[in-house]
Order: structure tokens, then sequence, then C-alpha cells
């Protein structure tokens, strides 16, 4: 249990860090829909929809090689000059096409009269590049805090720069027409003022890492290199299908939507992409998570029979996304409105709502995806990833392709839930072929099954009972039926809980 603990215990700082920046950024959602257009909301997230892939370019897997390596003896010296060398030549050469090539990219992402977001998107990438291995750094040195407080400010900084690019400057601007703020504020360009924002957050949290980022010597090892690269260049398909995946349905929805003109193709990315925000709770999760389970599994590795603790931990994460999925799809009718501030496009938000326990069913078999994919970094089978990611791409990519064009965003839901759905299974089965781990499958696939079912329960029940205390009641009884047969399934675990066991004890010592 005390490895286990130790996961939870650095799970928590990561967690700290990514669901605190993050979701200090998602309580932006109703900000920023109430100040930007919902054509414009979809610009925004077709923006960002872009730069991951270019994200998994600049990076190609080798934080993951890092994770790898860095704890082998022959390895140990060279490996962190190595590879920030490597990173630095490869950032500077493609930062450089990207700006060259700038006008093209605009074109391609319907942005034609901004090909300067592309410029500031370059240099976010680079700068978020270059702090790839300092933070990867951080982890293997199991230094969550810092971690944690160079995300938050980064998040702080670019939430305080949006409020007064989109809030502030307006006022001062409308005040003195004459002034210093009225010569370069342009009330049309909110979605650049949110890029720039960004870009001066990345450079702030590069800086708070400049220590790490120096932390290498000027000395490259061709060997140690060459190595790390027939590792981690698989992870790049991997990387790449993973983004088309997870973002790409973005740019096709504007392709392909069923509207007539590009502005509502763009209303309907901004409808897709807000609903997309409310399954936060397991996205969050998941990211987290990961940022503790990586290196925690690599070191894992190297103990006595390891595969039972990985069987240990994708249980307690079945566990916790299930309850995830629960708290966000029984209470949507709370959730909803999250989505805006501005009372008359909240309703034109609430069209997408359907979406929601799709893609948190998506997001559920996504993160247990992530739990499953340790049997081919531990074997060295980072190309099965990559096949693994590459089928899931192509289903994403076939199921967009065909049904976009008759149903909109309910296409792109359901085409992430069958991509993350066969990733999964997928992996399930190879990976116990090749590296077997004791997992609970028939329990865990029954939990999932159990909180679907809860919830059609709760949709049949508030189908025939309107009322809103009948909503949230039937919620809150169901959830707490969920939670006593977790903790009556799964006592002889929570038992050895502190908090939990004890209290267990003392209900049991009372009841005797």
């Amino acid at each position: 249990m005390s490895s286990i603990k130790k996961l939870a215990g650095q799970t928590m700082w990561y967690g700290v860090s990514s669901i605190a920046a993050r979701f200090l950024f998602y309580l932006l959602t109703p900000y920023l829909t109430l100040k930007l257009s919902v054509a414009g909301y979809g610009d925004m997230n077709i923006m960002y929809a872009a730069i991951p892939f270019l994200n998994v370019i600049f990076t190609y897997g080798i934080e993951t090689a890092y994770f790898r390596f860095a704890t082998k003896d022959e390895f140990k010296k060279d490996i962190y000059s190595t590879a920030t060398i490597s990173i630095l030549c490869s950032t500077l050469f493609l930062t450089t096409i990207l700006i060259l090539s700038r006008s093209s990219l605009a074109h391609l992402l319907r942005l034609d009269e901004h090909p300067e977001f592309i410029t500031y998107s370059a240099l976010i990438i680079a700068f978020d590049t270059l702090a790839t291995l300092p933070l990867a750094k951080l982890r293997l040195d199991q230094r969550p805090i810092k971690y944690a407080f160079v995300m938050v400010i980064k998040i702080v900084i670019q939430i305080v720069i949006i409020y007064f690019l989109l809030s502030i400057c307006p006022r001062l601007a409308a005040k003195n027409p004459n002034g210093f703020f009225a010569t370069f504020y342009n009330p049309a360009y909110g979605v650049g003022y949110i890029i720039i924002a960004n870009l001066i957050a990345a450079f702030s949290a590069l800086i708070l890492l400049q220590k790490e980022l120096f932390a290498f010597k000027w000395k490259f090892n061709k060997q140690v290199w060459s190595t790390m690269m027939v590792y981690s260049l698989p992870l790049i398909i991997a990387g790449f299908g993973g983004m088309i995946n997870e973002t790409f349905d973005r740019i096709m929805l504007s392709w392909l939507a069923p509207v007539s003109n590009i502005e509502a193709a763009k209303d309907q990315v901004g409808i897709y992409s807000a609903c997309y925000k409310l399954s936060i709770l397991i996205t969050l999760f998941i990211q987290a998570f990961r940022m503790g389970a990586e290196p925690f599994f690599f070191k894992q590795s190297e103990g006595q029979n390891p595969q039972k603790v990985y069987a240990r931990v994708m249980k307690f994460f079945v566990i916790t996304i299930t309850f995830m999925f629960l708290v966000v799809s029984l209470y949507l009718d709370i959730w909803k409105y999250f989505l805006s501030t501005d009372p008359a496009k909240l309703k034109i938000y609430w069209t997408g709502l359907k979406v929601v326990p799709i893609l948190l069913l998506a997001n559920m078999f996504l993160g247990i995806y992530y739990n499953l994919s340790i049997w081919y970094k531990l074997t060295h089978k980072t190309l099965a990833g990559a096949y693994i990611t590459l089928i899931g791409a192509g289903l994403t990519l076939l199921i967009n392709f065909i049904f976009i064009p008759y149903f909109g965003y309910m296409a792109c839901a359901w085409a992430t839930f069958f991509c993350y759905l066969s990733m999964m299974v997928i992996s399930f089965l190879w990976g116990q072929k090749d590296y077997r781990i004791p997992y609970a499958w028939k329990k865990l696939s029954a939990y999932i099954v159990i909180v679907v079912l809860l919830f059609l329960l709760h949709r049949s029940i508030i189908h025939f009972f309107t009322s809103t205390s009948v909503n949230f009641a039937s919620a809150t009884i169901l959830l707490f039926l969920y939670a006593l047969f977790i903790l009556k399934i799964e006592r002889k675990e929570f038992m050895k809980f502190p908090v939990i066991g004890k209290l267990y004890n003392r209900t049991k010592s009372g009841a005797a």
C-alpha cells in the first residue's frame, strides 16, 4: 500500500497544479463565452485544436524517453544534456518553419485574416517545448511542489492578462480616446488577445524554470541520443494519432458541419467545445494522474511483482472516474449554467448538452487506456502504442468524415467514444499477451456498466417527474447508493486506508 500512497501523494500535488491551473482556466469559460461571439469562441478552439498537433512534433516523445532511461546507470550522466541540446536545436528549426508558413497555415484553419495568430502560436509552442524537459526533471526528481508552483503561476498570469486585455483595456480606452490604451486596443481582436496572454504566460513559466533549463552541459552523446530516438520516435505517431482523437474533430467540424456558411460552422465548433469542457473532472484527474503515474510506473518496474501494484492502481483509478462520471452526469442541470453568463448565449450552448455523457464515457475509456499503456512502454514496444493510436485515429477520421455532414457535433462525440473504446479494448487484449497484469477486469467493467445504468435511470426519472427537487434528490440518492455499493464490495481494500479503516472499525465496534 505504501507505493500506492506515494503515487496518491504525488498525484495530489500534480493534481493541485494541473487541476488548479486548468480549472482556473476552465472557470474562464463563461467569461470567454460572454466576451466572444459563439463564432469567436469557435475560432479560439480551432486555434487551440491545432496547437497540440505541433506540440507532438516539437517534443517527439523525448519526455517519455527521458523517464525511461534517466534511471539507468549507463545513461544518467549524459541523458539530460543530450536531450536538452536536441530539443533546443529542433525547436529553433521547427519554429522558423512555422513562422515562414504562417499564411498557408492560417488559410488551412480558416483564419486568413489573422496569420499573426500562427506566429504567436509558434512561439507559445516553442516556449512550452523548452519547458518540457525542465518539468520532466522536476517530476523525476520528485519535486512536485515546484512543479505545482510553476504551473499555477503560469495560468494565473494568463488569466490576469486576459482579464486586463478584455475587460480593463476597453474601459481605459473608452475613458481616454486619445490616450495610450486607445492607440493599440481593438475591440474586435478578442481571440488575438487570448493568444497573446498565453504567449506571455508560456514565456514566464520558462523564466521560472531557468535553473532546470540551464542545468545541462554542452555535451552531446550520440549513442544516448540514438537510443532515446529509437524508443521515442514511435511515440510521435502515437502522440499525433492521439491529437487527432482529442482535438481534430473541431477542425473537421469547421470544414464539414451541415450548415450554410463558415460563421455558422464556427458556431457549431463553439457549442461543441463549450459542452466538451463539462467533462472537466475526468479529464483533469486523468492529466493529474498521468503526471504522477508515468515516472512512478517506471520506477515501480524495478521492484518485486510490479504487476500486482499496477492492477491495484487501475482498480482505484476506475472507482474514482466512475464517481466523477456520476457527479457530472447526474448533476448536469447544475453544471450547464457554467457554460455562459449571457442568458441569450446560454440557451444556444445548451443545445449541445446531449454530447456530455458520451464524452464523459469516452474520457473514462481514455483514462483506462493510459493505465493500460504501461505494458508497451516497459517492454520497449512503443510501436505497438503507435499502431493502437492510429487505429483510433482512423476511426475518428472515418466516423467524423462520414457523419459530420449529417449529424454535426453529435458525430464528433460518438467518434470520440468509439475511438477510445477501441483503443482501450485493443490495448488490454494485446497487453495481456505480452505483459500480463492481473486486472480485475470483470469487476471494473461491471462498475462502468452500473454507473451508466444509474445515469439512464436518473434520466428516466426526471423525464416523468420534471420537478427540480425530484431531479436533485434522485441524483443524490443514486450517487449515495453507488458509494455504499463500492464501500461494501471493496471493504477490504478501503480498510487499509488510515481514515476509512479507522472509521469502519469504530462503526463495527459501536454496532457490536
